[in-house]
């Protein structure tokens, strides 16, 4: 497709792929710090005094913030459409705070930090995720999302072992294992940058609007994100499966604590524990991103069986921690590489901001549940917690097979 005239300036633009490659290797070195931040925030929290409970409100309110806020500003990007600058402005945020969470040695100023680093992530994930979008139509979607996730998780695979290497060196040293963290946040900005300069409109690579059509008459006129009806009812049931899927799914915070602080890992063997489950998240997203190009939104149901077995990284067995947690990487590469290439499917790519700012929304929304039940449920006993994950995600399990017929899949 002959890019329009104005467009026609545009440097060397990337191919497709190289496209999707570049921006990965902007999630690698990312997740390398927010990934590497959260393979430790939870025994980090242990060391200031927090109990089972603290920590999984904090991780469920750390994940509202960093899903549930995305509504906001996937209206704010739809709007003003400038998706490079909610970009750089949501990684910016994030790789500033990280590092300084070790400095405080203080829960309140900690917890706040941690807080900020996921509002980066809430301001540039619909903005990034669009940006995505644009190159998936020539590439494939599901595969476009499962590489640059398979990439996205290289990077939360490295900053845990990084991480692990420093506490092993240094064990308790969570000042230092935070400061090292600023390197790959420098080199984000920079790749940043630079990709932004080669490919200032990545709009280019879509050549048709498929679902154009399905926007009331009259809506082409309205700026996005103001829309009366931007998005179609079935969108809005897909959403609400997704969010009661969220309620079973366990964070690693409260997985770590409950790993360190009954002694079955080490300071410096959490992170590797996270770094598995990452390269797990990593493998199971790139090849059942595949799958989803040949099988459909019905790869989704991997999700709710999983998030069952992984209840076994609650048992005090050093085997089934690792076991469990593996299992709980599987849910989210499942999750992360299909979830956001259905919604490509069902709406079109003016509000598809919006559209993956209100799942981030119910899905944070489902987490934040989950994180402060589980964790209260922690303090009372593992084995309410185990009860509680399966039945759960028995109930979503249900919820998304109705779902999914109504889809027509």
């Amino acid at each position: 497709m002959k890019p329009p005239a104005s467009r026609a300036s545009t440097p060397t633009l990337l191919r497709p792929w190289h496209f999707v490659i570049a921006f990965g290797i902007v999630s690698l070195l990312a997740d390398m710090v927010y990934e590497g931040a959260r393979s430790i925030i939870g025994p980090y929290l242990a060391t200031l005094g927090a109990s089972a409970t603290v920590v999984g409100l904090v991780a469920g309110f750390g994940e509202f913030i960093g899903y549930g806020l995305r509504v906001v500003s996937g209206y704010a990007a739809g709007r003003t459409q400038r998706y490079w600058l909610w970009t750089i402005l949501g990684y910016a945020l994030t790789v500033l705070s990280v590092p300084l969470i070790g400095v405080t040695g203080v829960m309140a100023p900690a917890l706040l930090l941690y807080g900020t680093e996921r509002l980066g992530k809430a301001i540039r994930s619909p903005a990034k995720d669009t940006l995505l979008s644009h190159a998936s139509a020539q590439t494939g979607r599901g595969s476009a999302f499962g590489v640059h996730q398979a990439l996205d998780q290289t990077g939360a695979v490295l900053g845990p072992l990084l991480l692990a290497v420093v506490l092993g060196w240094r064990e308790g040293d969570y000042r230092l294992a935070f400061a090292v963290l600023a390197v790959p946040g420098v080199l984000v900005l920079a790749l940043l940058f630079w990709l932004r300069h080669r490919v200032p409109d990545p709009l280019v690579y879509e050549d048709t609007e498929p679902h154009a059509s399905s926007a009331p008459s009259g809506a082409e006129s309205l700026p996005a994100g103001l829309d009366p009806h931007p998005l179609p009812r079935i969108y809005w049931q897909y959403a609400a499966a997704i969010a009661l899927l969220s309620c079973g799914i366990a964070s690693f915070p409260l997985l770590a604590y409950h790993a360190q602080t009954t002694g079955l890992l080490t300071d410096a063997q959490v992170p590797i524990l996270f770094a598995v489950a990452m390269f797990v998240d990593g493998v199971s997203g790139l090849v059942m991103g595949r799958v989803y190009d040949r099988r459909g939104p019905w790869t989704l149901l991997a999700v709710p069986i999983a998030a069952a077995g992984s209840a076994i990284a609650f048992l005090d067995t050093v085997l089934w921690v690792w076991v469990g947690v593996a299992v709980w990487g599987v849910v989210n590469g499942v999750l992360d590489s299909t979830v956001k290439a259905v919604v490509t499917e069902l709406v079109p790519s003016r509000t598809r901001a919006v559209a993956f700012g209100w799942l981030a929304f119910v899905r944070g929304a489902g987490l934040l549940v989950a994180g402060g039940v589980l964790g209260v449920a922690y303090d009372q006993g593992i084995a309410y917690v185990i009860t509680l994950i399966v039945a759960a995600n028995v109930a979503a399990l249900l919820s998304l097979v109705l779902t999914l017929r109504r889809l027509g899949t």
